[in-house]
């Protein structure tokens, strides 16, 4: 059994609509745009409210990013009292991605918040730019991205080359262009928090983290910020990256405290928790680790619209209950480890993991034979190309030298290391190849050799083995960022003709650029998880010969035994009986797989020890 791993999953969010009319703020507003409820949807609620909107939370849905037909209606029900001071017009600002609570379509206090329709002294910009930025306003993002672009490249105004950055990411928001959009985002980042523009951009970048599942580059941005500059719009997603990176400098301290600085009402409220436990486990304070698994996993969960995110949190629940019964296993508690495995859900995709691990504590409570049946599951067909566990193997040798089966512990080692020998040998020798300073620049090389569009290698390795490697949080992000920026080379040549020949060849520039630079981490990672396969295969090789050496010794001894009483050696052959509790129907397994059968798999060996 291995120490408690922290796997990060999606970025979770939620929305929690009312039965009842009532008089709706601007945050409710926000929340149902956030998570894509129809604009004519979120109207009718507003009317149906029956409420008169404030000037304030007139000007908190100006600012915060909504659609021209939300404030458009809650101007139209503005209090009489107040007179309509928002200085936009009936359109409002072009919107196509916008954050949860924690992250973008939040209220901001600060004095100095910048307007989404203008900036500092907005007045005053050049009537390129404003016009540039009605187009945005307009919902006509493709005209408004190549005058931003134009006015970018004519480079006439270098001063305004900041607000020029983020207004066409905006545009190429809206265009679903994520990964240039990023790009953009970023130029403005880069510029620091001083940048009156920094507080806007960051948040956005918060919002495409969520849409691509890639948030490497923002865990480079976090970890070099000072929490005192985060905007409040990208606080708990900032504040949670921070936690990450301190936890992989092995910081735990420092990550607990940045992780305790996430809101209960985050959408990474959960994540954090469940780092917390991982924190307590290794320093450990096993109740503390088990009180903070179990809350993950008491969590009530609120209405989804978006099923990934529920499934994102059913995901994260399950792995709490795993780690909960590592901690019990690790204490040598096999009953209430047993316990907590059995509860994770049939159709997890962990489930078969939870199954295995499980056997692991029937075997130390030397149930052998449900050890046995739990193994034939996680070996079946059904997760041949999902789940690769090469220690299963190890495990029902060390099941069968307790049942004195020496001939078939034998036979199952050999078959192991033939199979597996060559597998370690080739991941070994290709991190090998790559081991060098020189040989880490070219890493995007390591990637395509296995993952290119013109892989041509012939492999011992399985795609089961691929499955676990991509399972990495950050390297499945990556590999998702990079199917998305073939997506967006694809959208920008669907579109007309001037555009393609202008902005669109300036962007396929920065994706190409990128590209390389993200398969050079992706194989920087992927190398890595390589060589920690390549590892864990030696580990069991080394089991498996000791294993071997322990069976010639366990033969030994038994046949000097029966030579010396060979009375008491048994030739008959018992009948097997099948009889079991009334709840269940057994048959004798032929060899082929049931998925309802799936778990309940039972040996009948007796054995051969005298």
């Amino acid at each position: 059994m291995k120490r408690l791993i922290p796997v990060s999953v999606a970025l979770l969010g939620s929305l929690l609509l009312p039965d009842d009319a009532h008089a709706l703020s601007c945050d409710e507003i926000m929340n149902m745009v956030n998570v894509n409820v129809p604009t004519n949807i979120v109207v009718q609620t507003m009317k149906d409210s029956g409420d008169q909107f404030s000037q304030e939370e007139l000007r908190c849905l100006s600012d915060a990013g909504a659609p021209g037909d939300v404030v458009a209606q809650a101007r139209a029900m503005l209090s009489r009292a107040e007179p309509d001071d928002s200085g936009s017009d009936d359109s409002g600002p072009a919107r196509s991605m916008d954050d949860d609570d924690d992250a973008i379509g939040t209220r901001r206090n600060s004095s100095n918040d910048l307007p989404e329709a203008g900036g500092p002294d907005s007045s005053s910009d050049p009537e390129d730019i404003k016009e540039a930025v009605k187009l945005l306003q307009a919902k006509k993002p493709l005209t408004a991205s190549l005058r931003l672009f134009e006015i970018l490249e004519d480079g006439n105004f270098p001063g305004e080359e900041t607000k020029l950055h983020y207004y066409l990411g905006r545009a190429l928001s809206d265009l679903e262009m994520y990964h240039t959009a990023q790009y953009h985002y970023m130029q403005v980042v880069k510029k620091g928090p001083a940048d009156p523009y920094f507080n806007y951009a960051l948040p956005k970048l918060v919002a495409i983290a969520r849409i691509t599942g890639d948030d490497t580059e923002l865990a480079r941005i976090a970890k070099k910020l000072d929490p005192a500059d985060f905007p409040r719009g990208a606080k708990n997603q900032l504040y949670y990256l921070k936690g990450v990176y301190a936890y992989s400098k092995d910081n735990l301290s420092s990550a607990r405290e940045y992780f305790g600085q996430v809101s209960s009402k985050s959408s990474l409220y959960l994540n954090s928790r469940y780092f917390e436990g991982v924190i307590f486990n290794e320093q450990g304070k096993l109740k503390s680790a088990v009180r903070a698994f179990r809350d993950v996993y008491r969590e009530e969960v609120e209405v989804y619209n978006d099923p990934q995110e529920l499934e994102s949190v059913e995901q994260l629940k399950d792995l709490a209950l795993i780690n909960i019964a590592r901690v019990y296993y690790g204490i040598e508690r096999y009953d209430e480890a047993d316990k907590y495995y059995s509860l994770v859900n049939r159709d997890s995709i962990y489930w078969p993991e939870a199954l295995f691990e499980r056997s692991w504590t029937t075997f130390m409570r030397n149930d052998l034979n449900t050890a046995l049946g739990l193994v034939l599951t996680v070996n079946s067909p059904f997760y041949s190309e999902e789940q690769f566990v090469p220690e299963s193997t190890i495990l029902r040798a060390l099941t069968f030298f307790n049942l004195c089966e020496y001939d078939d512990v034998e036979n199952m080692l050999i078959q192991f290391e033939g199979s597996y020998g060559p597998m370690r040998d080739e991941m070994r020798d290709f991190v090998q190849g790559y081991a060098t300073a020189e040989g880490r620049k070219l890493s995007d090389q390591a990637w395509n050799t296995y993952f290119g569009r013109d892989r041509k290698i012939e492999s011992t390795l399985p795609q089961a083995l691929f499955s676990r490697i991509l399972r990495h949080s950050d390297l499945n992000g990556i590999v998702n960022h990079l199917e998305m920026m073939d997506a967006e080379t694809e959208l920008i040549d669907s579109q007309k003709s001037r555009w393609q020949q202008t902005i669109g060849v300036y962007l396929k520039k920065i994706i190409e650029a990128d590209r390389q630079r993200y398969e050079r981490r992706a194989g920087k990672l992927f190398l890595s998880e390589m060589a920690r396969q390549a590892n864990y295969l030696s580990d069991l090789m080394t089991q498996s010969e000791i294993i071997r050496f322990e069976v010639v010794d366990a033969q030994r001894i038994d046949y000097a035994y029966k030579a010396e009483n060979t009375e008491l050696i048994d030739t008959s052959v018992d009948d097997l009986d099948f009889a079991t509790s009334v709840d269940f129907i057994y048959w004798p397994f032929n060899g082929e797989f049931w998925e309802d059968e799936l778990g309940y798999y039972h040996y009948a060996e007796q054995g051969s020890c005298q």
